[in-house]
C-alpha cells in the first residue's frame, strides 16, 4: 500500500510540474502577444494608418523603409506622394512563416477599398485598380503617374519578387 501512495505522489508531482511548465510557457507567449498588440495600437494612434478591412489589414505607416521601420510596421517611401496627392507608396513585410502586416495583400481584388488615415486621422479612400508582380529592382512603380494613388508593395510568398497593389483616390 505504501508503494502505491509513493507512486501516486510521484505521478501527481510530475503532473503538477508539467502543468506549471505549460502554464508558464503559454503565459509568456500570451503576455508577449498582448505587448505586441498594445505597441501596434500605440503606433497606429501616433502615425498614419493603412487599412483594407476586407482582408484584415490594418497597419501603422511610419516614415521610411529601412529594416528598423519595417520591423515595426509599414513604411512610407520618402519622396513619394502625400495623402491624397501623387503616388503615396507603402511597403510592408509578408511571410508565410511570420504574421506580418501585408500577409493577406495577395487576397485583394480589383475594386477593393483601401483606406489611408493621416496622423490627424483624416480619411482618404482608394479603390484597387491594379495588382501585379515586379522584380525587386523595378523602381518605376514609385514614380509619379500624374494621378492620385496609393501603391502597396510586399514580397511574394517565395520572397524573390514583389507584389504591387495600386489604388486610385476617389471621393464619396
Amino acid at each position: 500500500m505504501a508503494a502505491f501512495d509513493k507512486k501516486h505522489k510521484l505521478l501527481f508531482a510530475v503532473g503538477l510540474l508539467l502543468f506549471l511548465t505549460g502554464f508558464g510557457i503559454l503565459s509568456f507567449f500570451g503576455v508577449r502577444k498582448i505587448c505586441r498588440e498594445v505597441h501596434k495600437y500605440k503606433l497606429m494612434k501616433e502615425n498614419a494608418v493603412v487599412e483594407i478591412s476586407s482582408v484584415g489589414i490594418k497597419a501603422p505607416v511610419l516614415e521610411g523603409t529601412d529594416k528598423e521601420i519595417l520591423r515595426e510596421g509599414a513604411g512610407h517611401f520618402t519622396d513619394t506622394g502625400g495623402f491624397g496627392k501623387g503616388n503615396y507608396c507603402i511597403a510592408a513585410h509578408s511571410s508565410v512563416i511570420y504574421k506580418e502586416y501585408f500577409n493577406s495583400l495577395k487576397k485583394v481584388d480589383i475594386g477593393t477599398e483601401i483606406l489611408l488615415y493621416d496622423k490627424d486621422k483624416n480619411k482618404y479612400r482608394y479603390k484597387v485598380s491594379e495588382k501585379f508582380i515586379v522584380k525587386p529592382d523595378e523602381t518605376w512603380i514609385l514614380k509619379d503617374f500624374g494621378d492620385d494613388r496609393v501603391t502597396l508593395i510586399t514580397c511574394t510568398d517565395d520572397g524573390t519578387q514583389r507584389l504591387v497593389v495600386v489604388g486610385l483616390l476617389y471621393k464619396d
